[in-house]
């Protein structure tokens, strides 16, 4: 995306930024110099480049997921309130908040391969049923045809983030 800076007299505080098309424009302070907006610019740009990806993302998409694994290993029996993605998951693939019956999945998976989000979704259903990661759950989980070889592409997705942190 283009940045187009424009400076105010008018404006003695605030930095603000809007997307025009593929143009970030940063609306600030005319006393402030490039070295001080930078940090700034890079805080709001991240921000608009996060919305635009969480807007990209289909959560019909995740619960027609969702549907399919219920209707296929649980028989329709499972309910939720929500399946949404997330873009503040970042250190995990998917949560479940049993109590609320909420699911959510990070946005990280996205772009994987659809076996591994069905792995995911299989392993969040589950704790509909079964809070913990005990015996019982992984039963549950492995119901699902392709489950090492999801947890191994997860494994070694997680191995390449090691790798690019070093």
């Amino acid at each position: 995306m283009k940045i187009k800076i424009t400076r105010s007299k008018k404006r003695s505080k605030t930095v603000s930024a809007r997307q025009d098309g593929d143009t970030i424009e940063i609306l600030a302070p005319a006393h402030l110099s490039d070295e001080e907006l930078q940090p700034i610019i890079a805080h709001l740009t991240g921000r608009i480049e996060r919305r635009a990806q969480k807007e990209a993302l289909d959560d019909a998409n995740l619960h027609a997921i969702a549907s399919e694994l219920n209707h296929r290993y649980f028989q329709n029996a499972l309910h939720w309130a929500s399946i949404t993605w997330s873009m503040q998951q970042n250190k995990r693939f998917g949560s479940c908040t049993p109590i609320d019956s909420t699911i959510r999945i990070s946005h990280r998976l996205a772009h994987m391969p659809r076996f591994v989000q069905e792995y995911v979704v299989m392993h969040e259903l589950a704790h509909l049923l079964e809070a913990n990661h005990g015996p019982r759950f992984w039963s549950i989980v492995e119901q699902y045809p392709l489950t090492e070889r999801a947890r191994g592409y997860l494994m070694a997705v997680g191995l390449e983030q090691l790798d690019d942190e070093a």
